[in-house]
């Protein structure tokens, strides 16, 4: 089964459209990427690319249960020994795969993301770590490692491989800590096991907690969303996440009408949950970091394991992985319907050459520019003048003068000499900026992507 990829317009980013287009954490998107004819070998993709820092991500496909908002590239469970098979195969591709790097390539971050990389045994995240350090040539104990968790995973079995094996960072998914509302997002947990959970995390020690919750829920009022706020500050997390609802094409909310999910009334409470929690964090400790990221003040672990894909080259391993050089995104075959992402793993789980780039995105000079400006201007931070500058030979006007014309119009840029930022109502209409910015090869893409 395909569907259209549906968006919402992106060419305006005006009041009078909504604020919640897109998601934008890596620029372009996996819908923009094609088959590539002929099939690079990795050797010459990444011959000549700067080796020193690069960023290792394994992708761990499964998921105890799928939530009504995902359209993660997950499926749900395992038939027995498919999580065996899986692991085999990417102990065959970070094998290859590590052929075709440098032989002084050096990796100065990890993460291993989903899915849910805690779905797999305590016996079978032994091996992974195992098959990525002797494969890779890397000491997961010896740079930042972030891992991601469900309630229902972290096991204290589990938790005790990650910790003595070098996790630095635990991102939890909690969402809500309200039973209501984790029923209304189709996310079936119970409060006592989210606390449960937390407390064998904190108990294990791991330097980063990350809470991610989830605003815009089907019954959720500011005071409901403050007391979730609240029972995760309990815990004092090094970092939080605040996620605005979406409701996608072949997710479990997918039903929802197309009416109701990119109305104005929901579009204004989401908005509006957005400032209260961002508010209330701010003055509870935290910085913002993102429109979604904000992370605890005098937390000098929290941030050390955050990968920053507009400077940095990144290796991923894994049926749903994304690789990233200078001039080529790759990765496989992505999907969000069942049957689709089950076809997927089974051809990954039965792949014996790995030596080539399947699917991807050539990156030219201007989307390399562009790329750089979304992924800077979108962080609180913002974008530095001069090093765009030094790194392009040109200005950010120069080459994005229009645009950045028409944020400024809207109020949405701040006045911040020697660098370009987001205005705090800029901040909060990323979702909206972000996609407005594509360029026009890449939304043309994406608008005939089939979503699978």
């Amino acid at each position: 089964m395909t569907t259209p990829l549906t968006l919402l317009p992106i060419s305006d980013t005006s009041s009078t459209s909504s604020p919640y287009q897109s998601y934008v954490y890596a620029y372009p998107h996996k819908t923009a990427y094609r088959q590539l004819d002929p099939r690079p070998a990795l050797r010459e993709v990444w011959a000549g690319e700067p080796q020193h820092a690069l960023s290792l991500y394994l992708h761990i496909p499964f998921c105890e249960v799928r939530c009504g908002f995902c359209n993660l590239f997950t499926r749900i469970g395992s038939p027995d020994g498919l999580t065996t098979a899986y692991l085999d195969a990417l102990d065959r591709q970070a094998a290859t795969v590590r052929e075709a790097l440098d032989d002084d390539a050096n990796f100065a971050l990890a993460a291993f993301g989903g899915g849910t990389p805690t779905y797999l045994t305590a016996t079978e995240l032994e091996r992974l770590f195992d098959l990525t350090e002797r494969r890779m040539g890397v000491d997961l104990r010896a740079v930042p490692l972030s891992v991601e968790a469900s309630p229902d995973t972290a096991t204290a079995d589990r938790l005790e491989v990650l910790a003595t094996r070098g996790t630095t960072r635990l991102s939890l998914g909690v969402q809500s800590f309200l039973d209501e509302e984790a029923k209304s997002a189709v996310r079936p947990q119970k409060r006592a096991t989210v606390e449960a959970a937390l407390d064998r995390i904190r108990a294990a020690g791991f330097p980063v907690l990350n809470i991610d919750l989830i605003y815009g829920i089907d019954g959720q009022t500011t005071a409901s969303w403050l007391r979730s706020l609240d029972a995760a500050l309990a815990w004092q997390p090094e970092e939080l996440y605040l996620y605005p609802l979406y409701v996608r094409p072949l997710t479990g909310l997918g039903r929802r009408s197309a009416e109701a999910s990119t109305s104005a009334g929901w579009d204004g409470q989401r908005l509006a949950l957005y400032r209260a929690g961002r508010d209330h964090l701010l003055a509870s400790g935290y910085q913002q970091v993102s429109m979604r990221m904000f992370r605890r003040l005098g937390s000098p672990e929290a941030g050390s394991s955050e990968y920053s894909c507009q400077t940095d080259g990144m290796v991923g391993l894994g049926c749903g992985a994304r690789s990233y050089t200078s001039q080529l995104h790759y990765s496989f075959d992505y999907a969000v319907g069942m049957t689709e992402v089950r076809g997927i793993i089974d051809g990954y789980v039965a792949t014996s050459d790995f030596a080539h780039a399947e699917v991807g995105r050539a990156i030219n000079p201007a989307e390399s520019r562009r790329r750089h400006l979304i992924q800077s201007l979108l962080q609180v931070d913002g974008l530095e003048l001069a090093d765009y500058q030094r790194r392009f030979g040109t200005t950010v006007f120069e080459d994005f003068g229009a645009e950045l014309a028409s944020l400024a119009q809207r109020d949405q840029l701040m006045d911040a000499p020697g660098w370009l930022r987001l205005s705090p109502e800029g901040l909060a209409h990323s979702d909206a900026i972000g996609p407005a910015l594509f360029s026009p090869e890449v939304r043309a893409d994406m608008d005939t992507y089939q979503v699978k």
